[in-house]
């Protein structure tokens, strides 16, 4: 499976190419990419078409909600790996052992992933 942080979203809007590739890949495969709410929230400003490319990533994402559940999950992920990044976190927590995560921020994923004791790929975009 393949897990998208907002550095994903952010490069599709820059235009780059190897990542538009990736998600590309992962959806002819029948997959749908996943990400958390809380990444939509900090990649979506809205307004007038600004952001096609992201409308149109997210269109055919997976968006996790972030519920009782997925918090709990999330928080206890972060007291255990000592950060406070809730978002990676929730990134973090939506993958399992072997999937990719799509992410500009390898350093704090690596760390959390470590703490969850999942083995991820960490695609640096």
């Amino acid at each position: 499976m393949l897990v998208l942080d907002a550095g994903a979203f952010l490069a599709v809007e820059r235009g780059d190419r190897d990542v538009v590739a990736l998600v590309k890949r992962e959806r002819l495969a029948g997959r749908s990419p996943v990400t958390s709410g809380g990444v939509v929230a900090q990649v979506w400003r809205g307004g007038r078409g600004r952001q096609a490319t992201v409308a149109r990533m997210l269109a055919g994402v997976d968006v996790t909600a972030i519920d009782d559940g997925l918090g709990r999950r999330a928080g206890t992920l972060l007291a255990r790996a000592g950060q406070s990044d809730v978002i990676d976190a929730t990134v973090v927590c939506l993958a399992v052992d072997g999937d990719d995560i799509l992410t500009s921020d390898p350093g704090d994923l690596r760390a959390l992933a470590h703490a969850a004791g999942i083995h991820v790929d960490l695609i640096a975009v």
